[in-house]
């Protein structure tokens, strides 16, 4: 008895299980398919394709962007905003000819359908990934320098997608790594960042003077900025002691001319002939 009550159980759970996926198939409620990474670059073309089996009269598309605001690419059996003038409908997929970084993002199409077991709605996301050459960096270069001290060139570019590399120019000659003591363009060392872009000189000398300038490089593409002129001088020691002797000197002199005044009794009789002048003035 209790082995068939156990074997009816095994059948109630089956037809439960049958009446399940039955009416899972019925309403037409389909998992997502795989999620698909698309590449492009800017201002070519790329297509976000939405496969499905095959047409039928009755079915509807819609296409759309998600992110904070879901909005509309093919709604109603035509293109929206700015896709109407530089996209077009292949099948279920859409043709993007001219692709701006602000594509980027994430991208769904669904599509309902009537079927034997009602409707049936499947759907396709997709990721748009733009890819973008660097513009003109900004190069931080200082004019001039002194020798012995610590001077850093900075390199800048932010619109490049992936994030550029950065190389240093010296006179058109690009710079390599980092340099040690005793190299023929430069008796300084400096350390070059190729992600942030510094080039950092520890000890810079009068060698390092020429014209420095940086170039972004990615997988898409590459740009230099034009060059600029750092000037490394020496400290010129000699001319700061004899500065410093010459100002000594006069101070020296002023005090021996005021010395020498005030034991003449120059300043007595200056404020003698002082006195006697105001004195004039107030008895008139």
């Amino acid at each position: 008895m209790a082995r068939g009550s156990r074997h009816r159980l095994l059948l109630l759970l089956l037809r439960y299980l049958v009446v399940a996926l039955g009416y899972h198939k019925a309403y037409g409620f389909s998992a997502p398919k795989d999620h698909k990474v698309v590449t492009a670059i800017e201002y070519q073309e790329v297509i976000l394709a939405c496969k499905y089996p095959k047409k039928t009269i009755a079915f509807r598309l819609e296409w759309k962007k998600l992110g904070p605001s879901v909005s509309f690419v093919y709604y109603q059996q035509a293109l929206q905003g700015d896709f109407k003038d530089r996209a077009e409908l292949i099948d279920f997929s859409i043709r993007i000819k001219n692709v701006t970084r602000n594509d980027a993002g994430k991208y769904r199409c669904e599509i309902s359908a009537p079927s034997e077991q009602g409707q049936n709605l499947e759907e396709d996301t997709v990721t748009l990934e733009v890819l973008v050459a660097p513009a003109v960096p900004s190069c931080e270069v200082p004019n001039s320098a002194l020798s012995g001290t610590v001077v850093e060139l900075r390199c800048q570019e932010k619109e490049g997608n992936p994030a550029p590399e950065y190389t240093w120019f010296k006179d058109g000659v690009r710079l390599f790594g980092n340099l040690k003591f005793g190299s023929q363009n430069t008796n300084s060392s400096y350390t070059m960042n190729t992600k942030s872009g510094t080039l950092k000189f520890n000890t810079v000398s009068k060698l390092d003077s020429g014209e420095y300038s940086c170039e972004a490089r990615n997988s898409v593409g590459h740009r230099r900025c034009p060059g600029k002129r750092m000037q490394v001088d020496d400290l010129n020691i000699s001319g700061i002691i004899a500065a410093v002797v010459i100002v000594a000197l006069v101070i020296s002199i002023c005090g021996f001319g005021v010395c020498y005044a005030q034991k003449k009794g120059y300043f007595s009789k200056v404020l003698a002939n002082s006195g006697d002048y105001f004195s004039l003035l107030f008895l008139q």
